[in-house]
C-alpha cells in the first residue's frame, strides 16, 4: 500500500486546485523542504527548451509585476499632468471671461481662448440672444446669432432637445452648416448647450481627427465649458 492510500487520499483527488490549497495552508512548505525546491524546475517563461528553478521563476514573475506597475504608475502620471495642463487651460479661459465687458466681448474672449489656449481652430458659437449691433458686427465663421425657432436648427433638434454635451460624427448637412459646405477636414465633432435647456445657444468644435472627439469619450469638461460660457453672457442678458 502506497503512502498515499495508507492515508485514505485517492491519486484521483490530487489536483491543481488541491496543490494550490495546501501550499496556501502551508505557506512553509518549501522553507522545510528546501532541498526539493532547489530541485524543481520550470519551463522557462520566455526561453523555449530551456528550464529554471522555481526561484528564479518567481523572480521573473516579481519582476514582470514590477513592470506592469511601472506602466500603471506612468499612465496615472501622465493623466494627472495632462489634468494639471487642463485646469491651467481653464483658468485662462475663466480670466478671459472675466475681464470681458460686454457680450460682444465675452464672445471675441471665448474664441480667442478656444484658439489659443486649447488650438481648436474650428469653433462656432451659435447664440439665441437679441441681435445687438456690437454683437452682429462679429457674426461670421465663429458667431451665429439667431432665434432658437429658425429653420436652420431643425437638424439639431435631438441634440438641443437633450441638452447634454455630445462628441462623434454629425451628419453631413451639420457639418456644412457649422463648418461650411464641402469642409471635408471636419472628422469629429464635440457640441455643448449653454444652459440647461440649451436656451442660449450652444458651442460646436470640429476635429480634422475622426477619433478625436468619439462617443464614449468623457463629456465632462464639454460641459464645464458650456456652462462657464452661459454664465459669462448671462451676465449681460
Amino acid at each position: 500500500m502506497s503512502t498515499q492510500q495508507a492515508r485514505g487520499v485517492k491519486s484521483e483527488a490530487i489536483n491543481d486546485d488541491v496543490v494550490a490549497q495546501y501550499l496556501q495552508t502551508y505557506p512553509d512548505f518549501f522553507e522545510r523542504n528546501s532541498a526539493l525546491l532547489a530541485r524543481l524546475r520550470l519551463p522557462h517563461a520566455r526561453e523555449s527548451g530551456q528550464t529554471i528553478s522555481l526561484v528564479e521563476r518567481q523572480l521573473d514573475v516579481l519582476r514582470e509585476r514590477n513592470r506592469g506597475l511601472e506602466r500603471k504608475l506612468k499612465e496615472l502620471i501622465d493623466v494627472a499632468r495632462a489634468n494639471e495642463a487642463l485646469t491651467d487651460k481653464i483658468h485662462r479661459f475663466d480670466r478671459r471671461l472675466i475681464r470681458a465687458r460686454t457680450m460682444a466681448e465675452t464672445v471675441s474672449a471665448v474664441e480667442a481662448s478656444l484658439r489659443e489656449d486649447f488650438e481648436a481652430m474650428h469653433a462656432v458659437l451659435v447664440l439665441f440672444v437679441a441681435p445687438l449691433p456690437d454683437l452682429m458686427a462679429l457674426e461670421g465663421p465663429f458667431l451665429r446669432v439667431l432665434a432658437r425657432e429658425h429653420a436652420d436648427l431643425k437638424m439639431f433638434d435631438t441634440f438641443l432637445t437633450s441638452a447634454k454635451p455630445r462628441c462623434g460624427q454629425v451628419r453631413d448637412a451639420q457639418r456644412d452648416y457649422l463648418f461650411g459646405a464641402g469642409n471635408i477636414e471636419i472628422g469629429s465633432v464635440a457640441l455643448a448647450p449653454l444652459g440647461q435647456h440649451a436656451e442660449l445657444g450652444f458651442l460646436a468644435i470640429g476635429s480634422s481627427d475622426s477619433d478625436r472627439f468619439h462617443p464614449t469619450m468623457s463629456t465632462d469638461f464639454l460641459g464645464r465649458i458650456g456652462d462657464h460660457i452661459r454664465e459669462a453672457l448671462a451676465r449681460f442678458g
